[in-house]
């Protein structure tokens, strides 16, 4: 009797211990934390540099809703055919304001439009990165008036900051800072400022002069 009363101890025992085990478990997998809520947003798929997005260029990742930057980019047909306003590293979130348009405009000065502007000095313009301040000047071309084009350059847009600085796909046969006719700039300028540049253009060849960098 002894022995059947030992073996009822250790089995009951045992039935505790799992029962104990059982509602353990049971207790974890109820105080465990749900999974986060993520969003699935577009990153570069590599490093990018500035200048028009290609297929492949940006990935979809799913994100914490918490770590998910305001203007964050989620459907590809926002992005593909857009300009990059600056290079992003590969991994990093894409948001509005790093595409050429009205959001990117609208982080620069109040009042001011995006103004696309070709300079003559590809090299120069290539030392450009967005946020940096320039003047722009116009020379006349010869090809207009050859008295014209011996008098100095003037000064059509003073102070105004690079929003982008595109750069063309590699493979396309132009150089870094852009190809034989200069180099693509966006500016950000004022309406009066825009007219007097697309007037430079039209009898001229645009250079620049970079000043200091504004502040914010």
């Amino acid at each position: 009797m002894q022995s059947i009363s030992r073996a009822l101890i250790r089995h009951r025992r045992l039935v505790a211990a799992s029962l104990t085990a059982t509602a353990v478990a049971c207790a974890l997998i109820i105080l465990a934390p749900s999974p986060p809520l993520t969003v699935s947003v577009l990153t570069a798929a590599r490093d990018l540099r500035s200048g028009p997005i290609a297929p492949g260029d940006l990935i979809p990742v799913p994100l914490p809703t918490t770590a998910v930057p305001a203007g964050a980019v989620q459907s590809p047909d926002r992005a593909l055919g857009k300009t990059l306003a600056a290079p992003m590293r590969r991994g990093e979130p894409l948001t509005d304001v790093r595409l050429v348009g009205p959001p990117l405009v609208s982080t620069h000065i109040p009042g001011t439009i995006a103004t696309p502007v070709r300079i003559a000095d590809a090299d120069a313009a290539a030392l450009l990165t967005p946020g940096d301040t320039i003047d722009v000047l116009a020379a006349r071309s010869g090809e207009w008036n050859e008295a014209l084009a011996a008098l100095p350059a003037q000064t059509v847009a003073d102070d105004v900051r690079v929003i982008a600085a595109p750069r063309p796909p590699t493979g396309t046969g132009t150089t870094a800072g852009g190809s034989a006719g200069g180099a693509l700039l966006v500016l950000a300028t004022t309406q009066e400022q825009a007219a007097k540049l697309a007037a430079a253009q039209a009898t001229g060849r645009l250079s620049i002069t970079i000043g200091p960098q504004q502040q914010p």
